[in-house]
C-alpha cells in the first residue's frame, strides 16, 4: 500500500510499504477514506525529530471502512463505516474506566514511561503506524473506533478522530462560569474549534488570538473577537487590551491551543533545531532530558488570564526542561489542566451535534483536501501557513 512516511527533518514522502494484518485477536483492519494532517504532525515534521526512525508511518486522525477483525473483536463487522480515534486504549482498565484512555492501563508505553500509545507518532507513544496510509491495523478495535452513518460526506465525522474532542476537552477543562469570558491563543484547528464549541456551549465572551489573517477571519466570521498578534509591538498590549474588555481583570480562562511552535523563544528554538539535526545516538537523549519549549503562548496565558482563573492546555509541549513563573502561577492562584484529549470521553456527547444543521461548521471546516500523493506539499505548505491552510484532509 502507499503511505505517507517520515525520512528526516521536513522530508516526508509517499512510499509503498507493506499492507497491515490482523496481529492479535483485538485488531481491525480498515481502507482508510479521509485522514487529517494535524499540527501535532508538524512537531514531527520540525522539533520532534530525535524520536522519529526513517520510514515511521504518520497521521492520527483517519476515518474509513472495517475490511477485517480479529476473533475478539465483535462490535465491528466488515463494511462498517468508523473513525478511529488517535489513542489506543482497551476501554475496560481503571483508567479508562474513569474517563482516562489517553492513559489506558493496558496500553501504556511503559519503557518510555509515557501513556497511552498513539497512532503515527514518536517511539515516546509507541511508534505504530498511522493512518495517512491506504491502510490502518487498528489495535484494541474492541473499544476505540467510532460507528458513524453511511450518507454524509468524510468531512461530517472524521474530526471525531482528534480535532473536536480535543477543542471539546480544551473548554470543559477550561471551566468557563456562568455569564464568563475564556480567551483562545491560536486560531488553527484546534483554537478554531474551541472557540466554535464555547459559543455553542454558551460563553458570553470568546476571544481569539493569532497573526495569520485568514484564521483571524474564520474565527471572526463565527462571532470571535478577534486579536491580531501583529497589531501590538509587545506582549503586554495585548494583555491590556483584552484586560480592557473584562473589567480590567483578564477573561476567566485562557486556552493555549498553540504549544511549543510559538513564535519567540529565540534559545528554546535554537535548543530544538541542535538536537534535531544531531545524530540520532545524540540528539534523542539531549531532546529527551534536556529539551526545552517555545514558551511563548503559555506566559501570554498566564499573564492574561485573570487571578483565580484557568488555563486550559491543548497545544502540545514536550519540553523536560522548561523554565516556569511558578512565582506568578502561585501569587495569582491560576489552575491549570492539560493533556492529550480523551477521545471515547467526549464522543458521545460531541455526535449529537454532527447534524445536517451542523452547528459547529465541520462540513466546510478543511480548507484544502489533497490526494495522498500531495502529502509532501501538504506538509510543506500547512507548516509555513501558505495558501490559507488551516485544514488539510488527505484522501487516499
Amino acid at each position: 500500500m502507499k503511505a505517507v512516511t517520515w525520512q528526516g527533518k521536513r522530508d516526508v514522502r509517499v512510499e509503498e510499504v507493506p499492507d497491515p494484518r490482523i496481529q492479535e485477536p483485538t485488531d481491525a483492519v480498515i481502507r482508510v477514506t479521509s485522514s487529517g494532517l494535524c499540527g501535532s504532525d508538524l512537531h514531527l515534521y520540525e522539533v520532534l525529530t530525535p524520536f522519529m526512525t526513517p520510514g515511521d508511518i504518520l497521521g492520527h486522525e483517519p476515518m474509513g471502512i472495517v475490511e477485517e477483525v480479529g476473533s475478539e473483536v465483535t462490535n465491528l463487522k466488515p463494511g462498517d463505516r468508523v473513525v478511529v480515534p488517535f489513542q489506543i486504549a482497551c476501554g475496560h482498565c481503571y483508567m479508562c474506566d474513569t474517563g482516562l484512555p489517553t492513559q489506558c492501563e493496558t496500553t501504556q508505553v511503559t519503557g518510555e514511561g509515557m501513556g497511552a500509545p498513539l497512532f503515527g507518532y514518536t517511539r515516546l507513544y509507541g511508534a505504530v503506524p498511522g493512518g495517512q496510509a491506504e491502510y490502518l491495523r487498528v489495535p484494541q478495535a474492541q473499544y476505540g473506533p467510532i460507528k458513524v452513518p453511511e450518507g454524509p460526506a468524510d468531512d461530517r465525522f472524521v474530526y471525531l478522530s482528534d480535532v473536536l474532542p480535543t477543542a471539546w476537552q480544551a473548554v470543559e477543562y477550561a471551566s468557563v462560569p456562568q455569564g464568563g469570558s475564556v480567551a483562545v491563543l491560536g486560531l488553527g484547528p484546534i483554537g478554531d474549534m474551541a472557540c466554535r464549541i464555547a459559543r455553542l456551549k454558551g460563553v458570553e465572551q470568546v476571544f481569539g488570538v493569532d497573526l495569520v489573517p485568514e484564521r483571524l477571519e474564520r474565527a471572526r466570521a463565527r462571532g470571535v473577537e478577534t486579536y491580531d498578534l501583529r497589531s501590538f509591538d509587545n506582549e503586554k498590549e495585548l494583555v491590556a487590551a483584552i484586560q480592557d474588555r473584562t473589567d480590567g481583570r483578564g477573561p476567566d480562562a485562557v486556552i493555549d491551543a498553540v504549544g511549543t511552535e510559538a513564535h519567540g523563544g529565540a534559545v528554546a528554538k535554537l535548543v530544538q533545531q541542535t538536537a534535531a539535526v544531531m545524530p540520532r545516538a545524540i540528539g534523542s537523549p539531549l531532546a529527551e532530558r534536556f529539551s526545552v519549549d517555545r514558551m511563548a503562548a503559555l506566559y501570554t496565558a498566564i499573564d492574561l488570564v485573570r487571578r483565580g482563573g484557568t488555563i486550559s492546555l491543548s497545544g502540545v509541549y514536550g519540553g523536560m526542561a522548561d523554565p516556569m513563573p511558578m512565582l506568578t502561577l502561585f501569587d495569582k492562584q491560576v489552575q491549570l489542566r492539560m493533556g492529550q484529549a480523551n477521545v471515547r470521553r467526549w464522543s458521545d456527547e460531541i455526535v449529537p451535534y454532527l447534524t445536517d444543521q451542523d452547528p459547529l461548521g465541520v462540513d466546510g471546516f478543511a480548507t484544502h483536501r489533497v490526494p495522498l500523493a500531495d502529502a509532501p506539499h501538504a506538509y510543506e505548505m500547512f507548516q509555513k501557513k501558505q495558501d490559507g491552510a488551516v485544514k488539510v484532509l488527505m484522501k487516499p
